[in-house]
């Protein structure tokens, strides 16, 4: 994948990224590299200002980076303490399904892939368009990127597997999420 900009440039991405069967659990697992940690605190995301939200921002680096499930963990912390059934919210649980789908490629699972793909495609169609970008994201883009998921779930087995069956993280999609200024 060609390199990507950062948008949370204090980010240290993790040693691994988390596999099942392939690394010790991130948070449940003593040698994990999230264990013992105190989940971070974090503000609702105004997707207005998102430029304000770091949280948000490292969970676009490390999707780009391809630490899919720890970018889906970011994510959902975003998503807990939205406001119910606002957009914001909506596009959470669309990055999230993004991010699933990665773990899924990793898993080398297509009907996973295809199902969380086909869910983020849903929830793309729930945003409202006359606000674009939206949280700094355009519509285009995100397309862009569940359209790649799409391709790949039809990829067969083997291709799948060409992805390391190591805990090292791997791009398994182009073009990246890129927020706009």
């Amino acid at each position: 994948m060609n390199r990507v900009r950062r948008y949370a440039p204090t980010l240290t991405f993790p040693p691994y990224t988390y596999i099942s069967g392939r690394a010790p659990h991130p948070i449940r697992d003593p040698a994990g590299h999230a264990f013992g940690k105190e989940p971070e605190e974090v503000a609702p995301l105004n997707a207005a200002d998102w430029h304000c939200s770091v949280v948000y921002q490292k969970g676009i680096d490390l999707f780009n980076a391809g630490y899919y499930w720890e970018a889906h963990e970011v994510w959902e912390s975003l998503w807990k303490v939205a406001l119910r059934g606002s957009c914001e919210q909506t596009l959470l649980l669309l990055l999230i399904k993004l991010a699933a789908a990665g773990v899924k490629a990793r898993e080398g699972r297509a009907v996973g892939i295809a199902r969380h793909a086909a869910r983020a495609r849903e929830l793309l169609d729930l945003l409202p368009s006359e606000r674009e970008p939206f949280a700094g994201l355009s519509r285009a883009g995100i397309e862009q990127v569940i359209a790649a998921y799409e391709v790949l779930a039809t990829q067969s087995v083997a291709k799948l597997a060409q992805f390391p069956a190591t805990a090292e993280p791997v791009c398994v999609v182009e073009p990246a999420l890129v927020l706009m200024e």
